[in-house]
């Protein structure tokens, strides 16, 4: 029998965006309730996102440690191994403890109900549970929130739906790693996956579409990166027009091998044939948008699939709003967990709060790390047509020479009238630390003055953006290492 329970606030999904929301509305008062449909509670960055991606990149480079050691004086007896097996064990407890202590709990102490299964929205703000544990329930708010997140995308390469391929959610399933394995794709998780596998013993080819990896991003943070891969033994394969994908155990061509998956494709106008024990499709996310009742309910998508909001998360359904992967780009965790956490204070409060996308930062966490936040050069030259721009190289920064680790490098966009800071690009080590900075920085609107004025301590990898400031106003070649 169906039973329909009332709350303030109603939410599908259980990820990032829910558990924001769940925190304002319980600062408010309000009574909650999850739908959590699709991945365990705590959604994609705990369960098959970051938590074990990051876990599984800093054991990978604690394996690479030997091969990677820069100092004569250093010497190994043995080379280290990786159990996989164990590997994914440990990183399975890992997430346990994550999902309890950081949503589980968090729910039980926000006196928020959690309800399993599937879940559409059916009549306005109320949600039916037609699939799972708790089916045939029926919980309504006087407000809806839908964040039912992305799952992973496959490009429409013909043959690609008839070969088993790993995602960056399947491969935690498998125990027992490949030999070889070609990845599709050159975003952030081809190359954290990628510099995984690599560390962990499999021979990874990467194939990207694009000109360079990261396309996205600024230029030249691609084109480092790639050097840094292909110097650690990672083909990088760019301008890639995928032709086709098979499984050569079953096409019956004098090509064929045991086992695996086959990618035909053209670089630079030449057809070219990548074989490998297995393949990796890492192109990007989709929206959790569809069987989730959102045409019942008026709420539109975008032609990409994602739901249409306005700059307040309110869907064309005044009484249900949007917030998350499910809205679309950045798909970050902590952009989601600001999107749920404004939706509620627009919802209940009427506080008319937005997010200002270009002040958010991006980062890859690879070694060398990739971090960037604002405008890219590109970008500001088409907006103005010019740019100042200055970059300086990790291996021109003392901390970087002093520890050997000298690969990468930090850009800085300046506005050409105010000197204000409206782009921050870097590759190097402890660079996911120090985008920080410079998010305040294109944030706040400080000037490259600002940052120079300000003492930092020596010697840091921080100083390197202290340094590309600098460079705007004199010769950094011929600047000591302590000269402020």
């Amino acid at each position: 029998m169906t039973s329909t329970t009332g709350y303030d606030l109603v939410i599908l999904g259980g990820g990032a965006a829910a558990f924001a929301a769940i925190t304002e509305a319980s600062r408010r008062d309000l009574s909650t309730a999850i739908v959590n449909t699709g991945l365990p509670i705590g959604g994609t960055c705990v369960n098959v996102g970051c938590v074990p991606s990051k876990h599984l990149l800093a054991l990978a480079e604690s394996g690479a440690a030997a091969s990677e050691n820069p100092f004569d004086a250093v010497t190994y007896s043995e080379e280290p191994t990786v159990d996989w097996g164990e590997a994914l064990d440990g990183t399975d407890d890992l997430v346990g403890r994550f999902r309890r202590e950081n949503y589980v709990d968090v729910a039980e102490h926000f006196e928020t109900d959690i309800y399993e299964g599937y879940g559409e929205l059916v009549e306005d703000t109320t949600i039916e549970i037609v699939d799972g544990p708790d089916e045939g329930t029926r919980i309504t708010g006087k407000t809806a929130l839908v964040a039912t997140g992305s799952s992973p995308w496959a490009p429409p390469i013909d043959g690609l739906d008839a070969v088993d391929y790993y995602t960056s959610e399947t491969i935690l399933e498998e125990r027992n790693l490949p030999e070889s394995i070609i990845m599709i794709g050159g975003g952030y998780i081809a190359l954290e996956w990628g510099q995984i596998l690599h560390r962990v013993g499999v021979d990874v080819t990467i194939l990207q579409r694009s000109e360079r990896v990261l396309s996205g991003m600024e230029g030249q943070l691609g084109r480092e990166i790639q050097q840094a891969f292909r110097e650690e033994g990672i083909d990088v394969v760019t301008g890639n027009e995928f032709e086709r994908v098979r499984s050569p155990a079953t096409d019956g061509s004098a090509e064929a091998v045991p086992q695996g998956a086959t990618v035909e494709t053209v670089v630079d106008g030449d057809s070219q044939v990548f074989t490998a024990d297995a393949l990796f499709v890492a192109t990007g996310v989709q929206p959790n948008s569809e069987n989730v009742g959102l045409d019942a309910v008026g709420v539109e998508t975008n032609d990409d699939g994602t739901i249409h909001v306005d700059e307040h998360f309110q869907t064309t359904n005044p009484d249900v709003y949007a917030a998350g992967d499910v809205i679309g780009a950045p798909e970050l965790e902590t952009v989601a967990a600001k999107e749920g956490n404004h939706a509620v204070k627009n919802a209940f409060g009427e506080e008319g709060v937005t997010i200002d996308y270009d002040a958010v930062p991006a980062v890859v966490f690879t070694s060398p790390e990739v971090a960037a936040v604002g405008t890219t050069e590109l970008e500001y030259m088409d907006e103005h047509g010019t740019c100042a721009c200055r970059t300086v190289q990790m291996e021109d920064v003392p901390r970087a020479k002093a520890v050997k680790n000298t690969d990468g490098l930090v850009q800085v966009v300046k506005h050409h009238e105010t000197d204000e800071i409206v782009g921050v690009h870097m590759v190097g080590p402890r660079a996911a630390d120090m985008i920080m900075e410079a998010t305040l920085a294109v944030k706040f609107g400080l000037t490259i003055d600002d940052i120079i004025d300000t003492v930092h301590p020596f010697p840091t990898f921080s100083e390197a953006f202290k340094q590309a400031c600098q460079a705007f106003r004199r010769d950094t070649s011929t600047m000591s290492c302590c000269v402020e």
